[in-house]
């Protein structure tokens, strides 16, 4: 055998190293960076170089570390947009026009405290209020679920029909849901989600109360902010119960914003000093109280968005430093012909900017794309809902990504600044 024919271990190896050498290739040709340059490269050809291409050509033409720099921004930015939307879902739940108009009485000194039945005749004739219904949270998990993301309420079904005005009824009647004791009006959302119809039974396995609820799904309702819920008669739990006498909180309706704090008041002092003294507020506030009880997730959030700053602030400066140090020579040669500090500075400047900018760029816009394409109401059980990414949001990062960009340029820029001609000739590149 010739000792100059390859081994068997290289042969094999052969088809590996092309594969690699072709994917290495097609990711090359697919960066857009390396169309940016080769644009570049053609716009000096074609009509000389100019600050603007110079500075482009200077930001990538380390593709590999340029990269790198975009997709650690993009990927930093991303986060940090995820969790400032999380942050909004939990602790500012959506809320309709109609919301502002409806309060919620609850017993002062827990939730889980009922309130006597023998309140609604005094909260009814406080003026300003509307309508008043029963509203009790019954807490049953839904066929085998273990736990089960939408609530069950028992309501008073035709003081309730005052209460939701913005909700539409999709389907059935809703008569049918007024006259028949063992029905439920149920939201859009969760029968699409079971894949239910009017006329179905939902059976409820109870886990607050010890019992267990038949329902049949007389009407469906659409319109509201939450379209999962599950109303029920009252007078059925009542009756399942043996009719305790209580409920577990107030709905109320009042006649316009502008008298709600003054029923918040009166309905709070019609019960002061008695057995079951009431706590009332508004629906978003109640939901606020709901979100609390999963801990302080306002200063979570914020911890995590800081430390997602704080990673890409360490990634854009040295980033940053180890380009300006490789070209220190250049820098030299620029202040040698006649450039300013403070025109080294704008090019120092603009290549920051503009790579951070261009992360911030797809990492923001992919996770507007993302998470406005994606279900996550299902895959969360229904525990997220909307999960909007606001321009707020978005408008927030660009800004943490820009002003990081012109953060990171400061270091770099004094290095060059104490730095003598002679000093950054004689460095190696």
């Amino acid at each position: 055998m010739s000792t100059n024919s390859p081994s068997p271990f290289r042969l094999l190896a052969l088809p590996f190293r092309w594969l690699w050498v072709g994917l290495w290739r097609l990711l090359w040709l697919g960066n857009p960076l390396t169309w940016i340059e080769w644009g570049t490269r053609l716009w000096v050809r074609w009509f000389g170089l100019s600050q603007h291409s110079f500075v482009i050509v200077n930001a990538v033409r380390n593709q590999r570390r340029a990269t790198l720099t975009v997709l650690s921004v993009a990927v930093s930015c991303g986060l940090l947009v995820t969790v400032m939307t999380l942050q909004r879902e939990l602790t500012i739940p959506p809320e309709s026009e109609s919301a502002s108009l409806r309060l919620i009485a609850r017993n002062k000194v827990s939730l889980a405290q009922p309130l006597p039945a023998k309140q609604m005749p005094l909260i009814e004739k406080v003026p300003g209020v509307v309508a008043v219904s029963p509203f009790t949270y019954f807490g049953g998990n839904f066929r085998e679920e273990t736990i089960t993301s939408f609530a069950q309420f028992a309501v008073d079904p035709v003081r309730f029909r005052d209460l939701i005005v913005e909700g539409k009824v999709a389907e059935g009647d809703y008569e049918d849901f007024i006259r028949d004791r063992t029905a439920c009006f149920v939201g859009k959302d969760t029968m699409d989600r079971y894949q239910l119809k009017v006329g179905d039974r939902m059976k409820f396995t109870g886990t607050f109360y010890p019992v267990d609820l038949d329902l049949k799904i007389a009407a469906v309702y659409t319109g509201t902010v939450d379209d999962r819920n599950v109303f029920f008669h009252h007078k059925l739990l009542d009756e399942l119960t043996g009719d305790l006498g209580t409920v577990g909180t107030w709905y109320v309706r009042v006649a316009s914003a502008d008298v709600a704090n003054d029923v918040i008041a009166r309905i709070d002092q019609a019960f002061e000093n008695s057995s079951a003294e009431v706590r009332t507020e508004t629906e978003r506030a109640f939901q606020m109280s709901f979100m609390s009880m999963l801990g302080n997730v306002k200063v979570l959030t914020m911890s995590i968005s800081a430390v997602v700053v704080f990673t890409l602030v360490l990634v854009t400066i040295s980033t940053m430093s180890m380009a300006i140090r490789e070209r220190f020579r250049e820098l030299a040669v620029l202040k040698a012909i006649g450039f300013q500090r403070r025109e080294l500075f704008g090019f120092i400047l603009a290549e920051s900017f503009g790579l951070a900018a261009l992360g911030a760029f797809l990492g923001i816009g992919g996770a507007w794309l993302f998470w406005g394409h994606i279900n996550l109401q299902k895959l969360t059980g229904g525990f997220l809902i909307y999960f909007e990414v606001t321009p707020r949001i978005m408008a927030t990062g660009g800004i943490v990504a820009a002003l990081l960009g012109m953060l990171a340029a400061i270091g770099p820029s004094i290095s060059v600044a104490r730095t003598s001609v002679v000093e950054g000739l004689k460095t190696l590149d």
